[in-house]
Parts: structure tokens; sequence; C-alpha cells
């Protein structure tokens, strides 16, 4: 994912010179083309993410677009009070872009974890929000974010994740939800990199001959409402799935959704529960541990339908 979003914003930056990218001395092995090519539109701020964030929306105030790159929460809860106050208030033309979302750097401890931007990032106003799932859709959703004005957040995996789509999404637009896999006894609904996941649990859920329908949420905020007022119509049971604690984030603004309609689908959302993730070790073993890997997921959707079924 991060390796496709730095190919697009590449093609980007060659088209529009008012790109700007800021980053808090790091990634310099994946950036190093970016540094070649734009030397006089790359800025290392150093290991100083409120200054960062401060410098961008500065440099945004002349007119350019202002991308902040860091790892983990770093450009999200340590530059909060910036991120809102002066990128959001005054609509800043600033992109934060989170590499390393959720447990990726989960062997560095909870410090490096990246387990509640997405709660966070979702409750400041007037910031949109992007979670693909993988690297086509991480290219469909930079694109989409370069061309729209205002402060945005862009969470991404590391590198190396593998393609959930089988070809290159053309033509997405805000907020639109995508479709991998179709089925008719129950949703399950991700947003970001745990998209794998999602997709992994609906196989095992077809080996018990449960048909799992898995969409993907590459933008959290604005959500699609108009794809999770469908499936809410069409299902008797939504399962939520996102690498991130479940107070306030996806599930939570997929629930929000629900009450509001009141159709009495239920939903059932998979996530970190309120908790720290003190257990140190690589992303698919914390998944595994704090029951978000795809057994687990076709597990609780399991006992979900069951239960469902056993109502009624």
């Amino acid at each position: 994912m991060r390796d496709a979003f730095v190919r697009v914003l590449t093609e980007e930056m060659e088209r529009n010179d008012r790109i700007v990218l800021i980053t808090g001395d790091l990634g310099f092995g994946v950036l190093r083309p970016l540094w070649e090519r734009f030397p006089d539109r790359m800025v290392n701020a150093g290991i100083a993410e409120q200054g960062m964030v401060s410098m961008a929306a500065g440099l945004a105030a002349t007119g350019r677009t202002v991308i902040v790159y860091s790892i983990g929460n770093f450009p999200t809860l340590r530059p909060l009070e910036q991120i809102r106050n002066d990128c959001a208030y005054h609509r800043a033309d600033v992109k934060i872009v989170c590499v390393g979302g959720g447990f990726v750097y989960g062997s560095l401890g909870m410090s490096h974890h990246a387990t509640e931007d997405m709660s966070v990032m979702r409750a400041i106003p007037d910031v949109c929000c992007f979670t693909p799932g993988d690297p086509a859709e991480t290219e469909a959703v930079t694109r989409a974010m370069l061309r729209i004005p205002g402060t945005c957040y862009l969470r991404l995996g590391r590198g190396n994740e593998p393609k959930v789509h089988p070809a290159p999404v053309e033509g997405w637009t805000i907020p639109k939800a995508l479709t991998l896999r179709e089925g008719s006894d129950i949703a399950l609904l991700s947003a970001g990199g745990i998209l794998t996941q999602a997709m992994d649990a609906a196989e095992r859920l077809a080996e018990k001959g449960i048909s799992a329908k898995v969409v993907s949420f590459p933008c959290l905020k604005p959500l699609d409402k108009e794809t999770v007022n469908g499936l809410l119509a069409s299902f008797r049971v939504l399962v939520t799935v996102e690498e991130n604690t479940v107070a306030g984030g996806f599930g939570s603004a997929v629930c929000e959704i629900a009450a509001e309609e009141g159709n009495g689908c239920r939903v059932r959302r998979i996530g970190l529960q309120d908790c720290f993730a003190t257990v140190v070790g690589d992303q698919q073993y914390l998944r595994q541990t704090y029951g978000m890997d795809g057994a687990a997921i076709a597990a609780k959707a399991e006992e979900l339908l069951d239960g469902k079924r056993q109502d009624g």
C-alpha cells in the first residue's frame, strides 16, 4: 500500500508543481525517487510532528497541497491540536498520511500502534478520512484525495500487502464502497488493510455452507451511507471489521446509521476492545491475539448468525 501511494504521488507531483511532501525524518528508502526528482518540494521536518503539521498549514496557506508523511500514530495523535486548529479549522489543503495503520508496527509495542487514529480523525470536523484495503484501493483513493480541497487523512499499511482486487479500481469516486465478494447469509464490512482477513473469513464460512458478502469501505468519512442502508435492508446480520478500537471508529459509524435507520438489522463490531495491545508481535500474531484474524472473524460471524436463526 505504501509503495502504491508513493507511485501515484510521484505521478501527481509530475503533473502538479504545487504539491509538497513533508516527512518526519523517515521513509528515505521508499521516498528516494521523490527526493531525487523533486528536491525543492521535499522537506524533512525532523522528529517534530507538531511543527511539521503547522508548517504544512502555513505552506497550504500559500496555495500548495501539502502531504504530511509519518508512521504509526505519530502523524495523528502527537500533532492532533495542530491538525484540528491549524488545518481542519481553516480547511487547509493538507493531507495527513499514516504509514503503518493498526498493528503494522506491532513488534515495537503499543507506542507505535495506530489503533485509535480512525476514531480520532473521524471526530474532527471537515476532515475526509480514507481507509483503503489493498494497493489497488490505495491508488484510487490517493488520486481522489489529491483532487479534493481541504484536510484529509489517509491510513495505509506498510509494504508488500497482498492485492485483494484482481484488477485496478477504475473510476472510483468518494465515498463509494466496493464489493469484493457476493453473499446472501451475512455481510462482512471492512475498513482498511484488514480486508485480507475479512476475505479469509468469507472463505472459511463458505467451507461451512455460509454465504458471506464482503464489502470494503475505502472512505471512512464521509461513509457510503447508501451502501450501508442497502446492506441493512438486505441482511439480518452485519459484521464490521477494523484494525482499530471499536470505540468511535468504522463499526461505530455503521451502527450510527443502523440506529437511525431502525430496521432491526443486528451489527457486530470486530476490532480492538477498550484496551491497549500490550502483547508484542508481528501484525498477524496480534490480529490473532486480539480476535480479528480471519478465523476469529468467521467464528464470531457464525456465532452471530446462529443466534439470529434461533431468535426466529
